[in-house]
């Protein structure tokens, strides 16, 4: 797919917010044994800091494995880096249905709202002080 092709999915934004939604709420079921004691069930607890630490963990591993251009160790037949940035999507979904967050709403929203802001435009982006990377 060339990288010049404009997004056109945004005529379906219902399915798109339903379907993040229903990710964030399967990631955060799939996660629920590390929030439980192992012996125990018991409930543990992890602060909003530590739970945003593991998640810019997960994109400075994704970093590493795309500077050094490696395969992942767990799943070899994949780019490490892509196997970050899924990790880095789990644990964002995870922490998005743990506290009843509309990320399928708010990704819909950004998403318009990014194709309208000035500061994307070409001239904008090429000028002093623009966003040039």
């Amino acid at each position: 797919m060339s990288k010049s092709i404009r997004v056109t999915w945004l005529s379906d934004i219902t399915m798109i917010k339903e379907v993040l939604n229903e990710l964030s709420k399967i990631c955060r079921a799939e996660a629920d044994r590390w929030y439980r004691e192992p012996l125990t069930g018991a409930l543990l607890y992890m602060n909003v800091g530590e739970r945003m630490a593991l998640i810019h963990s997960e994109i400075s591993e994704a970093f590493e494995g795309y500077r050094k251009d490696k395969q992942d160790d767990h799943l070899p037949n994949r780019k490490a880096c892509e196997v970050e940035l899924a990790d880095a999507l789990i644990r964002i979904l995870d922490f998005a249905g743990d506290n009843d967050m509309d990320i399928g709403g708010a990704f819909v929203e950004k998403m318009q709202y990014n194709r309208t802001r000035e500061d994307h435009t070409d001239a904008m982006r090429s000028g002093p002080g623009g966003k040039k990377f």
